[in-house]
């Protein structure tokens, strides 16, 4: 018998099939899907890859297969799914199978952190009614000795660590008892539970309104049929979408089988898992990088061994080990975060359509504001739609108003905020009700510039300007991490008329103290998320602690309930209007809508948007949130000017330190797609980049327009796979398949 394996390598002559001899002892054992090791050129040490075929003959195969790691290995579907990724992709195969693997997986270092964690743990070593007994006829004396083995009786196997601070005896107690043989001190494994800081109460499902009610009967009858499926659940903000997926998955649970459910934003793991805590308790598992090492390789194992129905997580969650799969949920399926802007640049909502099918459940997106491209399929009828128009508790959509910052600034207001928006923060804080603050980017001021010479502060890396962190007094790089002193006098031409322009969340909160200094406040942006459970803290923290004012980027915008924030502020909406991405203004709505749906949930809201752009039909569109308006306006757009539901966009970026070498690999990219494109394909001339320099390296790209088929692939493949390409070692080529950001 031979194998054909695939080497565990990112480097591209390898991403190709080696034929193995499989040794007669490893013939029973050996399957698709295996980890195996392998002897691999002239080196000593044994390459790991994975097993993707078995045959009876092979031509080249000289080596045998050294050894097999079953732990590590995956299943043939999961090999079939990979081989699909790295051709869609453009990547390795190897580099698909490693989203497959238990956390940690790869290295001797990462693997030891992901699994060895052992403790002591304390057990019984007599019945307990023996125990009892010898109580009862002062056998056992000692307060402290009854106080552990009646804790025992109720609470067998405890960490020992736990049980010395529950009990409040020393380990001598614990020593004592094991001597006389009424306990038993056990090393083994420790479950690293990321859940156990939480003290959760349980929860009943809800009675579904009558637009709830047809959404969860049309879906049901597909769970109990086997039916793969695509649905959309589209409901304005606090309609209820969660509380259908929850009794969704309640009757997935029933019938034996499992559940993935992807959340865009690590921010909104922990609101999401409370609420399935609360309504299925432990057999729920997350799993998102926030999360240790060994928490993750934990959780995996939990829902690889059946312990564990649901999983919970960002968009790598969709490759959990899952069995009987019975159905997927993806909320608020419009979010970015679900395509990876990292190899493999795989779109999780792709993967979850290919994988629902294949076990045959339904595949269900839910949003307030649904992809454009979504929203088209379901138009078209190529996914059932579910129209949820009322709110939970029949509370009404907040009143929105828009203020024209350029009548601010003639007024003479130089301040980041509004007069009105001022006003109504004062309201707020008085009535006791909470406050959203929403600017999108972060930091104290954007830019540094020279008012003598017009010098702006730049990074040393990147074509890009420094943002200045006015905590640490800092100038820092988004792009690369780079960082520098503040600067006080002009570097070009020693003026000291160095002035900081712009404004971001550190800027804003100085200038809420300032206005409000009896106001608590509390800032989430990336630079206060850097901890593990920081997310949580925070949202946590001001839920819990009626803090009065929450500032915040993105991550405030989507998902979260705040039953006492009754004022959403919008500093400025037109951050996201003027990206070079034809999905600019989409974003702009839907952020705009997202963030003021954190308004009145509970009770009457008020959302203000600060705009230098108050006629755009983006801002318009989202202070009536209208979506079909909005929607019916931007297909009109899209199909005017072929852009994606009409056809998809494939970036071909060009990176390295030598702009000569980028420039002669792109055109002769260009040229080669050029000479065997046909009628239905679009290639634009290869040119530098909007960022055209990012860590020290330039970047070109190609722009190519076209509907996504198996012989568009190859043509691209033709283009970039070259000999004189590969000669060429300091250029990189990356393929990004309908990509998040156009740079």
């Amino acid at each position: 018998m031979f194998a054909e394996v695939i080497i565990n390598s990112n480097a591209r002559a390898l991403n190709k099939v080696f034929d193995y001899i499989v040794p007669i002892g490893m013939e029973n054992t050996i399957k698709i899907g295996s980890r195996i090791f392998v002897p691999f050129g002239r080196g000593k040490k044994l390459e790991d890859g994975f097993v993707i075929n078995l045959k009876e003959k092979s031509e080249f195969a000289n080596k045998e297969i050294a050894k097999i790691e079953e732990e590590n290995s995956i299943s043939e579907d999961k090999i079939t799914l990979a081989k699909l990724m790295a051709r869609k992709y453009f990547c390795n195969v190897s580099d698909c199978i490693k989203l497959m693997l238990p956390p940690g997986t790869g290295g001797k270092e990462l693997e030891n952190r992901a699994k060895e964690k052992k403790g002591n743990f304390v057990f019984l070593k007599k019945e307990k009614d023996e125990i009892d007994f010898l109580i009862e006829n002062e056998k056992i004396k000692s307060e402290k000795h009854i106080r552990v083995l009646k804790f025992l009786e109720e609470n067998d196997g405890v960490y020992i660590s736990d049980l010395e601070a529950i009990t409040e005896v020393s380990k001598a107690i614990f020593k004592t008892l094991e001597k006389n043989g009424y306990i038993e001190i056990v090393e083994k494994q420790i479950e690293r539970n990321p859940f156990i800081h939480k003290d959760i109460k349980k929860d009943n499902p809800k009675k579904l309104n009558e637009e709830q009610k047809k959404c969860f009967d049309s879906i049901a009858f597909c769970i109990d049929n086997n039916e793969f499926s695509k649905h959309l659940i589209y409901g304005i903000t606090g309609s209820g979408k969660t509380e259908i997926y929850l009794q969704l998955i309640q009757k997935v649970i029933e019938k034996g089988k499992t559940a993935i459910v992807l959340v865009p934003e690590i921010s909104l793991t922990p609101q999401m898992v409370d609420r399935f805590l609360a309504r299925f308790g432990d057999i729920v598992a997350v799993l998102h990088s926030k999360l240790s090492i060994g928490e993750r390789y934990d959780e995996w194992q939990k829902i690889a061994k059946g312990n564990s129905k649901i999983v919970i997580g960002a968009r790598s969650a969709i490759f959990a080990p899952v069995n009987n799969l019975g159905i997927i949920i993806i909320d608020e399926e419009h979010d970015m975060s679900y395509k990876s802007d990292m190899t493999p640049r795989y779109n999780a909502k792709d993967l979850a359509k290919y994988i629902a099918e294949k076990n045959n459940c339904p595949l269900v997106l839910g949003s307030a504001t649904p992809e454009i491209n979504t929203m088209y399929l379901a138009k078209n009828n190529d996914i059932s739609m579910y129209t949820l128009t009322k709110r939970a508790n029949n509370a009404k959509l907040p009143e929105v108003e828009i203020i024209d910052l350029r009548n601010e600034l003639a007024l003479g207001n130089r301040s980041m905020l509004s007069f009105k928006l001022q006003n109504e923060i004062e309201k707020n804080f008085k009535n006791k009700k909470q406050t959203i603050l929403f600017l999108n980017r972060r930091g104290y001021s954007t830019f540094i510039m020279c008012r003598e010479c017009g010098y702006v502060a730049k990074c040393k890396n990147c074509n890009i300007s420094l943002t200045y962190h006015i905590r640490e007094n800092k100038l820092k790089c988004h792009y690369c991490g780079f960082e520098t002193n503040a600067v006080k006098e002009c570097p070009e031409c020693g003026s000291k008329k160095v002035k900081y322009f712009g404004t971001g969340t550190q800027k804003l909160e100085d200038e809420i103290h300032k206005l409000y200094p009896e106001a608590s406040t509390i800032r989430m942006d990336i630079d206060t998320v850097s901890k593990k459970n920081s997310h949580e803290e925070i949202l946590d923290k001001f839920k819990n602690e009626n803090i009065d004012i929450l500032i915040g980027t993105q991550m405030v915008v989507k998902g979260h309930h705040f039953p006492n924030v009754t004022l959403v502020g919008v500093v400025t909406a037109d951050g996201s209007l003027n990206l070079d991405d034809y999905r600019a203004v989409e974003k702009t709505f839907q952020t705009l809508v997202q963030v003021a749906g954190r308004s009145g949930r509970e009770e009457q809201g008020k959302v203000i948007i600060q705009t230098y752009n108050p006629d755009h039909y983006a801002i318009i569109d989202s202070q009536k949130q209208d979506y079909d308006l909005f929607y019916n306006q931007e297909i009109k757009l899209r199909k005017m000017l072929n852009y994606p539901p009409f056809c998809d966009i494939i970036l071909i970026r060009f990176l390295g330190k030598n702009l000569q070498e980028i420039q002669k690999i792109s055109n002769l990219v260009y040229k080669k797609i050029l000479s065997v494109k046909e009628e239905n394909i679009n290639i634009y001339k290869p040119v530098a980049s909007p960022i055209d320099k990012i860590k020290n390296k330039y970047r070109w790209r190609i722009i190519v327009k076209c509907k996504l088929t198996s012989r568009v692939l190859d043509i691209i493949n033709y283009g970039i796979e070259d000999e004189n390409i590969k000669k060429c070692k300091e250029t990189s080529i990356v393929v990004d398949i309908n990509p998040n950001n156009m740079n």
